[in-house]
């Protein structure tokens, strides 16, 4: 691809992102799209094939950068004893809560899903996200007993996922004046969440593996 063509593409995902996170998948329209990119709808046919091509390109960004950590390869994480490398991918995943730029477009537009879920979506967890998700229950099984099945291990990485994903999903209501979540969103927050939320699990990990 060309270097001209990549420019293109580019300003095409940086127009689709804020209107898909405003207004959905349904609700951003080509039209809105390509105005605001300065293309016509060629161009997002060319580089994306149609709208579910762009739409899917926007969740593999958005996937990338909430999920960007380099102390998150496996490799790395299987040299670390359990609770460390439980410690470090948890901290991982409440990350994006000091982040600022377009992390809060991304969320919206994962927050979007959980309530009109689409095809697109579907298909982009079961190709994109399975790697990340089968990350999650291989740290977990680290904790259960040898006879503890997968299902239960997924589960485990599950939960794990939702108790980091529900803080992040929720960052921008933290900031509401006279909020019953106030709460300051800094690097001391995302260090205070990650022992709390690693510390909580660890401890129902093992009772878990004591069979209580």
């Amino acid at each position: 691809m060309t270097r001209p063509a990549d420019d293109t593409r580019a300003r095409i995902l940086k127009a689709a992102v804020p209107l898909f996170a405003r207004h959905g998948y349904a609700g951003a329209s080509v039209r809105a799209i390509v105005a605001r990119a300065r293309v016509n709808q060629a161009a997002i046919n060319y580089h994306f094939d149609g709208k579910e091509g762009l739409y899917h390109a926007v969740l593999v960004l958005a996937f990338a950068a909430l999920t960007r950590d380099v102390d998150l390869d496996p490799a790395m994480l299987a040299d670390l004893p359990r609770e460390a490398a439980l410690r470090r991918f948890v901290r991982a995943q409440l990350r994006p809560l000091a982040e600022r730029d377009d992390v809060a477009n991304y969320l919206q537009i994962f927050n979007w899903e959980t309530v009109h879920p689409t095809p697109v979506f579907k298909t982009f967890l079961s190709r994109e996200a399975a790697p990340f998700l089968s990350l999650a229950t291989d740290l977990i099984r680290r904790f259960l007993p040898p006879q503890a099945s997968g299902k239960t291990a997924l589960i485990g990485a599950i939960w794990l996922l939702g108790q980091c994903s529900v803080f992040v999903r929720n960052r921008e209501q933290f900031a509401i004046a006279g909020s019953p979540l106030r709460i300051a969103v800094d690097e001391r927050l995302v260090d205070e969440l990650a022992e709390l939320i690693s510390g909580w699990a660890i401890g129902g990990l093992a009772r878990c593996a004591e069979g209580v």
